[in-house]
């Protein structure tokens, strides 16, 4: 027999970040994937993951392991030309990016209520625009290797990270709002602590 105890909780978690990733897949088949470049819920599944489980090793490797099954999707059909054979190139930043983005959810989201579910998504939000051009800046010839590159390449990603906070609002919303409901609908959702 095995030990492992069915936890209604880590399931319906798990199930929201599954469905939003397979519609993150099913937004970017079915639209001009560059128009919506960065409106995503990546962003809102590292925040959702981070805020409702309890275990760190599940809010990481959740939210995480959605994103890199969706990029490994995306990477081999549609971005198949920017694919590195397996992800993309520099790929590590984003995964840097979103294991911090997590980190934020686990911090900052202990109380969850519209004021720290805002500050949260502003913190991620700046948090993707610094790492992820961080790593297209460094030794990128397109931009001078001093804070003036650097700079350059902050500021030509202001419209993708627009559409980033978008996205992070709208999923984050959608995510939050649904299991608030659900937790209200159904005790066993509800834990004593804010996270499982």
């Amino acid at each position: 027999m095995s030990n492992l105890k069915f936890n209604p909780r880590n399931v319906t978690v798990l199930l929201m970040i599954l469905v939003i990733t397979a519609l993150r897949l099913l937004i970017t088949f079915n639209s001009d994937a560059l128009q919506f470049a960065n409106f995503s819920s990546i962003g809102a599944v590292a925040l959702f993951g981070g805020a409702y489980f309890k275990d760190n090793v599940k809010a990481f490797a959740f939210p995480l392991l959605s994103l890199f099954l969706s990029d490994f999707v995306l990477a081999n059909t549609i971005f198949k030309q920017y694919s590195n054979g397996f992800l993309y190139e520099g790929w590590y930043w984003t995964y840097i990016a979103f294991a911090l983005m997590v980190l934020v959810g686990r911090v900052l989201l202990s109380k969850i209520n519209a004021v720290t579910l805002l500050g949260s998504t502003l913190a991620i939000v700046f948090i993707h625009w610094v790492v992820t051009d961080f790593g297209i800046w460094f030794k990128n010839p397109s931009y001078t290797q001093d804070l003036a590159g650097f700079w350059l390449c902050l500021e030509r990603a202001i419209p993708f990270e627009i559409r980033f906070l978008e996205g992070t609002l709208i999923y984050g919303v959608v995510l939050f709002g649904a299991f608030e409901i659900l937790k209200s609908k159904f005790p066993v959702l509800k834990l004593q602590t804010q996270r499982l």
